[in-house]
Order: structure tokens, then sequence, then C-alpha cells
């Protein structure tokens, strides 16, 4: 059974910078496309990034196009998103996502999630 790990999430202030990493376990990690959705309160679970399995394509909702980075490293089975110039309107809990296969921008394709870790970014 796959498991999922999130870290790297915090208090940053705006303009500020996160890295948040996700670790997979129990099985191969290079059959899945991996993830990054993000979920604020009151409102939807929604795409941020996603990457393939053998580090692309890279596909970035417009809100993180140009102040965010989505890699992999195979060897590590971890998945990274490096998150700049952050804004207020980035805090959320993010959530790491494996796919079999090609990735997705809709939560319902994602067979796999971590238990999230929250991003505050205070103005």
């Amino acid at each position: 059974q796959v498991h999922l790990v999130e870290s790297g999430g915090g208090l940053v202030q705006a303009g500020g910078s996160l890295r948040l990493s996700c670790a997979l376990s129990g099985d191969t990690f290079s059959s899945y496309s991996m993830h990054w959705f993000r979920q604020a309160p009151g409102k939807k679970r929604e795409f941020v990034s996603a990457v393939g399995r053998d580090g692309i394509p890279t596909y970035y909702h417009d809100s993180v196009n140009g102040r965010a980075t989505i890699s992999r490293d195979n060897d590590k089975t971890a998945v990274y998103l490096q998150m700049n110039s952050l804004r207020p309107e980035d805090t959320a809990v993010y959530y790491c996502g494996a796919r079999l296969g090609v990735t997705s921008n809709i939560p319902r394709d994602i067979t796999s999630w971590g238990q999230g870790t929250q991003v505050t970014v205070s103005s």
C-alpha cells in the first residue's frame, strides 16, 4: 500500500519561500506521476502542480506559475515543491498525491494522498 508523507510546511512572511517535500513508500515510485494540491478553509481542494514519472512533463496552476518549481528524485522516492514569492492567498493545507500513469489536475483521479502540511503566509 502506498504511503505518502509530506513535510516542509510552516509560517512564512509574504515574499518568502518554502520547500515542500513528499516521500513515497510501499510501491515503485517511478510508476507514479506525482502531484501537489492545496485546500484552504471552506474551499475545494485545488490543483497546484504535477510532474510525470520521469520528471517531465511538469504542470502548474496559473496562480503559482513562475513562482513554483516541482521536481522529483526517483532514487530518493521523493517529490518537492519549491515555492517563492509567497502570498497570503497561498495559505492552505498542501497535499501530495500519487497516481499510476499520467498526471491529472482532478482530485478524484489521484489514487493516494498524504496527510497534508500546513502553509501559512502572513501579510
